[in-house]
């Protein structure tokens, strides 16, 4: 028996499934068809796999083996939607799909463990994450890391959850603290600071606030903020992320007006900007949800529209830039980063193959489905490879660290910087 399907039913997710009209363009833009050439592994395939389930043809030992394997190989990256002509809200189905997968599958102990400890311990506890954080820091710093990585112990999780670790510094975001603008106030923004972004990437939201400082904005952290509810949501508990929305809804509200609410990651801003779908039928939050999704923008598409102060400072180097999926194909911002780093004097933005193929982060992907994103990512690099740079620059906290994993992997000597610590580093030799 197939339990708790019941929303792959409903009027509205059989509407959005008759969206499909069949047609193919989506597959070339899908990165696992790319490595299987398997329509089941398409998104046209998983529609057919979600059609099925929803009119009742898929047996339950179906549902376990075929249904269950083919949603959870899909990396959610919505390319699709951006190459779908008809307009399909592929990311809303396959939402749905995986909550119902997660309700029907049965964890091993040490999934479960690592999903406890990860995502509903670390992820949604701030002060928690940054006490590992400095684990890790001091795990890098006495050569531990080297150790673990020359013995090549860990089983395929934690290994997989160990190479993504970026070099680690520890310059934590002042919240509930105002920092003044640099020359004339234009206004107030309150930042999103994130998790993972926060703990593991934390001179991403230093150049962040430094670069929104110098263009005239004071900027604010809010306190009591926490996880966004992506990771949450691309593991199908859909309740948790609600749970973290709210909770991040009375944060953002309780700091007062501000011009925008500012997200430096791709993956973050589009659960964030999402929230009003995600907590519709919420009576208590509906509206609040609306009011603060219609708020946030990203650090890029905020920067490329208010801009004051151009970099002058030069950084001469060969850099590609690497979309972020969910930045790109989920908040239709791509052109915006590109023009920044247009700007930046001595860089020269040299453009990969396929710029908008996901990297393999895709969440928490690159740990829950290991050799798939391994595939992923080697196609990437080789693309990165192709091109001579020696600058990675991305908009994405997962990218950031799988490009930085990728880096190591394919062994190049490229480094890996986030778009704003490009803008910060040439702010900073032109001493403006």
């Amino acid at each position: 028996m197939i339990d708790d399907i019941d929303s792959l039913r409903t009027p509205a997710y059989r509407k959005k499934l008759a969206q499909c009209i069949h047609c193919g363009l989506c597959l070339q833009a899908c990165p696992t068809y790319a490595i299987f050439g398997v329509e089941m592994d398409s998104p046209r395939g998983r529609i057919v796999l979600m059609k099925a389930a929803s009119e009742g043809r898929i047996a339950p030992d179906e549902f376990k083996e075929a249904f269950t394997r083919h949603i959870l190989l899909c990396l959610a990256c919505r390319a699709c939607e951006t190459a779908c002509p008809s307009g399909v809200q592929y990311g809303a189905l396959i939402e749905e799909a995986r909550i119902v997968v997660e309700r029907n599958r049965r964890l091993g102990w040490a999934e479960r463990f690592l999903r406890w400890l990860g995502v509903q311990q670390l992820m949604a506890r701030p002060a928690l994450l940054k006490f590992t954080a400095r684990l890790m820091w001091l795990y890098e710093k006495v050569g531990v890391q080297g150790l673990v990585r020359r013995l090549n112990f860990l089983p395929p999780a934690l290994k997989a959850m160990e190479g993504i670790l970026p070099p680690i510094r520890l310059s934590f975001t002042p919240f509930a603290r105002l920092l003044p603008a640099r020359g004339e106030t234009r206004g107030r923004v309150l930042f999103f600071a994130g998790c993972i972004q926060e703990g593991f990437l934390s001179p991403v939201n230093a150049a962040t606030i430094r670069v929104l400082q110098r263009n005239g904005y004071e900027v604010l952290a809010p306190p009591n903020q926490t996880c966004c509810g992506a990771a949450h949501l691309h593991l199908g508990d859909k309740a948790g992320a609600q749970q973290l929305a709210r909770r991040n809804i009375d944060a953002f509200r309780a700091a007062g007006d501000c011009v925008a609410i500012i997200a430096n990651a791709g993956g973050c801003g589009v659960s964030l900007k999402e929230y009003t779908h995600l907590l519709a039928d919420d009576a208590q939050y509906a509206a609040a949800a609306r009011q603060f999704s219609a708020q946030v923008q990203d650090v890029n598409e905020f920067l490329a529209a208010n801009l004051r102060l151009p970099p002058r400072g030069r950084l001469p180097a060969r850099a590609v830039y690497s979309d972020s999926c969910h930045l790109r194909h989920g908040q239709k911002v791509a052109r915006q980063p590109r023009d920044l780093l247009k700007l930046v004097p001595g860089l020269e933005l040299v453009e990969l193959a396929a710029p908008d193929r996901c990297c393999g982060s895709a969440g928490v992907y690159n740990i829950a489905q290991v050799e798939t994103a391994n595939a992923v990512l080697d196609a990437k690099m080789a693309d990165i490879a192709a091109c001579g740079a020696d600058l990675i620059v991305t908009s994405n906290t997962g990218c950031y660290m799988q490009l930085v994993a990728g880096v190591r992997r394919a062994n190049l000597k490229a480094r890996v910087l986030h778009v704003v610590e490009v803008l910060d580093a040439s702010y900073a030799n032109g001493q403006q």
